[in-house]
């Protein structure tokens, strides 16, 4: 067994703190790469705390992880020592169903495996992700990342960028598009980039008159204050499109009436607490409320290549490990822009 160093919460009531585990040893097909550094998301924080469902503990959180190949097994073909690899949100799944076989082991007929908090296809095995300093993840998981990158700024593409990016492909968002951006964070400010290098016209919806500037500076080209119901009413039937990454409650029904007639709306964030639509939402304007998760490890790498192609990298706030406590706190304020990246090297 591999020897890790890590950052775990061993029940939903305590807060981080160093732990050593063990990681499998490198088989045929695996890939061992040292976490040079790891993004940290939102669901990280539900999923220590219990918020979805009940977790596996000690839990090790992080599933926007990079670093660099130490060590590759035998029958590994497109790895060797020394590369730039990534792993996302996923390290496994059964490779077999008619989902998988279609590049969507996302959606995994027979559930795919998480990075964290779920099992090895054995099944008695728990996952621990990259709050850590190595990881052994098979080959058809790990992504390759380019040199061009900035590295840390790339971890988080692993979520908050295939999130935004896989939905805005699979409806084909671009030239000639109407797009709105529901809230500006993690997720959101990603959107933004996306859907400006794809063409689209881009609006930010925020509750906060104090992120348009922000807004703006990523590039988009419109900013409304939804909380100013003139600005509202002014935008109402307008967009082609809404991404919606906003993970607190919220009126689904409101933003529906911005959308045009056949306009979509769709949600990456998850709320605590399911939504109220009203039929009449839907039916007026022949409306649809869609939803998304991450995308396939193909699709993954295309988003990487096109990031590494335009130069797309999320903006970050590097921070150490034994502040992630306070980060968790800063981040449930909204007091991020736009993600914290831990640097492993301060593990």
């Amino acid at each position: 067994m591999i020897q890790v160093k890590g950052y775990a919460a061993q029940n939903p009531q305590t807060d981080l703190a160093p732990w050593d585990f063990e990681r499998r040893e490198v088989g045929p097909h695996d890939v061992q790469f040292e976490i040079l550094f790891c993004g940290v998301c939102h669901s990280d924080l539900h999923q220590i705390k219990n918020d979805w469902f009940p977790g596996i503990f000690p839990m090790v959180p992080g599933h926007e992880i990079v670093g660099r190949v130490t060590k590759v097994g035998n029958h590994v073909k497109n790895f060797k020592v020394g590369d730039l690899a990534g792993t996302g949100c996923m390290v496994d799944s059964c490779q077999v169903c008619e989902n998988c076989k279609q590049d969507l082991e996302q959606y995994c007929m027979e559930g795919s495996t998480q990075t964290y908090n779920s099992m090895e296809r054995d099944g008695s095995s728990p996952t621990y992700g990259g709050y850590s300093n190595s990881i052994v993840v098979r080959e058809e998981f790990v992504l390759h990342i380019s040199e061009k990158l900035d590295l840390a700024a790339t971890a988080p593409l692993l979520c908050a960028g295939i999130t935004t990016y896989s939905p805005l492909r699979h409806w084909k968002v671009g030239k000639g598009h109407k797009l709105a951006v529901l809230g500006l964070g993690g997720l959101g400010h990603m959107a933004v980039k996306f859907g400006v290098a794809f063409g689209a016209e881009v609006t930010v919806l925020s509750t906060s008159p104090k992120k348009e500037a922000d807004a703006k500076k990523l590039g988009a080209h419109h900013f409304v204050v939804t909380s100013d119901p003139e600005q509202i009413k002014a935008a109402a039937g307008t967009f082609d499109f809404i991404l919606d990454t906003v993970s607190a409650e919220h009126d689904f029904n409101m933003y529906l009436g911005l959308l045009r007639t056949n306009g979509t709306m769709i949600c990456v964030g998850v709320p605590p607490k399911p939504a109220e639509i009203a039929a009449f939402s839907l039916l007026a304007g022949r409306k649809s409320l869609a939803g998304s998760g991450i995308g396939g490890i193909a699709e993954t790498q295309e988003m990487l290549d096109f990031c590494a192609e335009h130069n797309i990298v999320s903006d970050i706030e590097m921070i150490n490990i034994k502040d992630i406590t306070t980060a968790y706190e800063r981040m449930q304020k909204g007091d991020v822009r736009y993600r914290f990246v831990i640097d492993i090297a301060t593990l």
